[in-house]
């Protein structure tokens, strides 16, 4: 565990991070120097929290802040959160009215927009003060620096996986997901699911942007170019390839049509918990909190091929940010040490969100892993060998696209455009919003 640990973090020397537009300055009444820096032991701190994910997520979340308020008892914690839809309509209107909580959990997704529009705070005068960094590797801090600061802190290390139901699996005649599959495999499993009544994912669902990307990437492609500007890929054929086998999968109902992945609103929902779908794609850290609810066995395995190792990446699962309207970001920054390198807080959540960075932290935890726990250890081990360099957090604008990217996919499913009409409004959308980020 300690070799694949050091290796794993090594991999972040790749994670060079694309300069992104940055230019604004930080008002001198929020600035991260300023006299509200040091509050003292007894005085009244009140921080705002925001995070998104599953309500296991969410109960273990508030024993860490519990945790923390204990220790600390002139901090008190105001909890905000929501499932990963929900919680980015939240904070979009709050960002605007510069109303954000003091603590974001923020993703790849939407850091550089939210940076960009100077929402959020640079963390480099917090680091090895208020936040100890004494024992994170450099190129795990890199994963949220953006033109030269430190807009957030990862939160931990990741990597896409399918998860199924092997009980559900047999059903179909198919005693196990190979990790050579293919696309090809992947159909042919749909149409047993269907004859068998069953699904074989949940599909791309409410982040097409994630799947569609390992798509482009097992073929040499990419869904952003690398300045942000433009869209990674000159062909419009890989759109059309990727969202008409999407399509042709919901409508031999292999795959959940998107309206009825709408209806999910938690883990008690998920197809595969209800044993309605025998799998689904998702970060390998949420198989802990899927197999919690469904209360049975699952598996964990790569995504189809071919070159799946093209397509495959370790990435940043997210990161702790500060808003830049704080009026506490040294007191947040006490908060974000604490998820980071406290032990306890860590036991609690036992490597949920993905990998800790911290190796006193991962060396803690090894004795107390559960089975699954070490199944998605295990999995990102081998993941770290069969993957390749990560792209870097997506452009300034990213939000917008991936919205507008969602929308043709579900107008191609339920048959409102064509595959290659879509493809052609897409690029000619997409670009029109990437092309903002040319300097």
């Amino acid at each position: 565990m300690k070799k694949f640990i050091v290796s794993l973090l090594s991999l972040f020397l790749l994670f060079s991070l694309a300069a992104c537009n940055s230019s604004s300055t930080t008002n001198k009444n929020q600035s991260d120097s300023g006299t509200k820096r040091d509050a003292g032991k007894d005085e009244k701190v009140t921080l705002r929290m925001a995070w998104w994910g599953n309500q296991p997520r969410h109960d273990y979340t508030l024993k860490m802040i519990e945790l923390y308020e204990k220790e600390n008892p002139n901090v008190k914690i105001e909890p905000e959160y929501a499932s990963w839809d929900d919680y980015w309509k939240k904070l979009a209107p709050q960002a605007a009215a510069n109303r954000l909580p003091d603590i974001i959990q923020m993703d790849l997704s939407y850091i550089t927009e939210y940076s960009t529009n100077n929402q959020l705070a640079d963390l480099s005068s917090f680091y090895s003060k208020e936040i100890d960094t004494s024992d994170l590797s450099q190129n795990f801090l890199d994963g949220g620096k953006i033109d030269d600061k430190y807009y957030g802190l990862t939160a931990s290390m990741v990597a896409l996986s399918y998860q199924y139901d092997p009980e559900l699996l047999k059903k179909i005649g198919i005693e196990k997901v190979p990790a050579d599959w293919t696309w090809d495999d992947y159909i042919e499993m749909g149409e047993k699911a269907s004859a068998a009544g069953l699904y074989i994912d949940n599909g791309p669902g409410t982040a097409p942007d994630v799947l569609f990307n390992y798509y482009l990437r097992s073929k040499g492609q990419r869904l952003y170019s690398e300045n942000g500007t433009e869209l990674g890929y000159k062909d419009d054929k890989y759109f059309e390839d990727y969202f008409k086998m999407y399509s042709d999968m919901v409508k031999n109902k292999s795959i959940l049509s998107p309206d009825a992945i709408a209806q999910v609103k938690g883990l008690e929902d998920n197809p595969v918990v209800k044993q309605q779908s025998i799998g689904l794609v998702q970060w390998a850290s949420q198989l802990s909190g899927l197999q919690q609810i469904a209360n049975r066995p699952l598996e964990i395995v790569g995504l189809p091929g071919p070159n799946a190792d093209k397509g495959l990446f370790i990435k940043p699962g997210m990161f702790w940010s500060i808003s830049n309207s704080s009026e506490k970001k040294a007191e947040a920054a006490k908060f974000i040490d604490f998820l980071t390198n406290n032990i306890e807080a860590n036991k609690i959540m036992l490597g949920e969100r993905g990998i800790p960075g911290s190796s006193k932290v991962q060396k803690a935890l090894e004795p107390l892993l559960s089975p699954v726990q070490q199944q998605i250890f295990n999995y990102v081990a081998w993941a770290e060998n069969n993957s390749s360099a990560f792209n870097g957090p997506d452009p300034s604008g990213a939000g917008e696209v991936i919205n507008l990217l969602k929308n043709f996919a579900d107008q191609v499913v339920f048959g409102v455009i064509k595959p290659e009409d879509a493809a052609k409004q897409f690029r000619q959308q997409a670009e029109a919003v990437l092309a903002q980020n040319r300097k």
